[in-house]
């Protein structure tokens, strides 16, 4: 069209989202091309669960024709992964009101359903629960080659020979276990276990270095240690009577504790303010049940690190029709495991575990157990607390060679209420 011409029709973007209606749909078929769509008659169907985040904007199509059926949908292994990657609109000219309506789009691969192949709901099921090696297999026996029969039934004859020797092994381990004892045997994976549970940071135990046995950049990367230039400046210029104020107010015992013994040098005091404020963090986060992206916006804490934080601390749950990231029990423990590798660099690998595990909100032996986890030396050591009282501590200590703890401390048990 000519310039005069274009330029007197108006564009106008109808949004679908915000109305609650679904998106247009442009569909393609599998098998051809559709030469009249008046012959088609297409119907589509959207999934009734609206409070769920991630099943409310499936959409099924179908299109039936005199000959055949063809279904697409834009969820799944057969849905078109462009849709997830870009956006696409569709522009109607309506010549009377001389505008062009934009529309949001889908995509659609409109597969064939062939009838009479309809497969039942055991034969679905069935189908779904097969690994793709089975259903390889399937197609190998239905329509391979002699070479490619031969071979799948040579592999056949070793998974017979290979459940053998796992039945061989099966009656060896009931026979230790009728020896030594399920009991025993069950405390032995109990322990091991809670070992493997424990390791909770990369260890590198053949470390000529202190430095070296849990490295830096596993606790803050140096992405996150460059972006907290800013939110710790804060602390970098805290006075004596500042900190003083800080135990009134409160403040996780181990900071104020570690606050007290800032540098003069100005490059040594902007690297401790740094980690201090990110210890502050962890601190903060073992106190919270579940986070969002607002995680310490007052304190300007950088999206890096909350993203950090989302990724390593919590795990997704869904509720109330949102998903939530929440902070169990388990990544507490984690998160004093990386609160405990921070100080150690911190604190010339020494770290007061009884100021810790009060400020983390943990029992003495859970903290306790990560210590040993990660192979510290742990010591008693009289320390001078609030009141001028003395008190026991705790203390860890990183030493090499690392400690090797074959068994797990026992607990004292505790006397029964009467």
């Amino acid at each position: 069209p000519s310039t005069e011409m274009a330029a007197s029709y108006v564009w106008k973007h109808c949004n679908e989202e915000r109305e609650e209606r679904p998106p247009a749909a442009i569909v393609q078929f599998s098998n051809g091309k559709l030469r009249n769509a008046d012959l088609v008659d297409f119907t589509l169907y959207r999934n009734t669960d609206l409070s769920n985040p991630r099943k409310k904007n499936r959409r099924i199509l179908a299109a039936e024709t005199d000959r055949l059926c063809y279904v697409g949908n834009n969820y799944g292994a057969e849905a078109l992964k462009c849709n997830t990657l870009c956006k696409y609109y569709v522009g109607v000219l309506d010549k009377k009101t001389r505008t062009m309506n934009v529309h949001n789009v889908e995509l659609f691969s409109m597969q064939p359903v062939i009838p009479g192949e309809t497969v039942t709901e055991v034969d679905a099921l069935e189908h779904k629960n097969k690994s793709y090696r089975e259903k390889v297999d399937s197609l190998i026996e239905a329509f391979g080659t002699n070479k490619q029969k031969r071979a799948l039934s040579s592999r056949r004859l070793n998974q017979v020979g290979s459940e053998m020797l796992h039945s061989a092994v099966a009656k060896a381990a009931e026979n230790v276990i009728q020896k030594k004892g399920l009991q025993a045997l069950e405390r032995d994976v109990a322990q091991t276990e809670a070992q493997q549970e424990m390791s909770l940071l990369p260890c590198h135990a053949d470390a000529d270095k202190l430095e070296d046995v849990y490295l830096f950049d596993d606790i803050i990367s140096p992405a996150e240690y460059e972006a907290l230039e800013v939110p710790a400046q804060a602390l970098k210029e805290l006075s004596s009577e500042d900190v003083l104020k800080m135990r009134e107010d409160g403040s996780p015992q181990v900071l104020i504790q570690e606050m007290q013994c800032l540098p003069k040098d100005e490059e040594s005091r902007e690297h401790m303010a740094r980690c201090l404020w990110y210890l502050k963090q962890l601190i903060k986060l073992s106190s919270q049940r579940r986070i969002n992206l607002k995680f310490s916006l007052e304190e300007g804490c950088p999206r890096i690190v909350v993203n950090r934080f989302l990724k390593t601390f919590t795990m997704e749950t869904f509720s109330d029709g949102r998903i939530n990231n929440t902070i169990p029990s388990s990544m507490k423990t984690k998160i004093a495991a990386y609160a405990l590798a921070l100080l150690l660099h911190i604190g010339d690998f020494q770290v007061d575990l009884t100021l810790l595990h009060r400020d983390l909100q943990l029992t003495e032996n859970k903290m306790l157990d990560v210590a040993r986890s990660m192979r510290l030396k742990i010591v008693k050591k009289s320390v001078l607390a609030s009141g001028d009282v003395m008190e026991d501590h705790k203390i860890g200590v990183l030493e090499l060679p690392l400690i090797m703890y074959n068994q797990r401390v026992e607990r004292k048990k505790r006397k029964k209420m009467t």
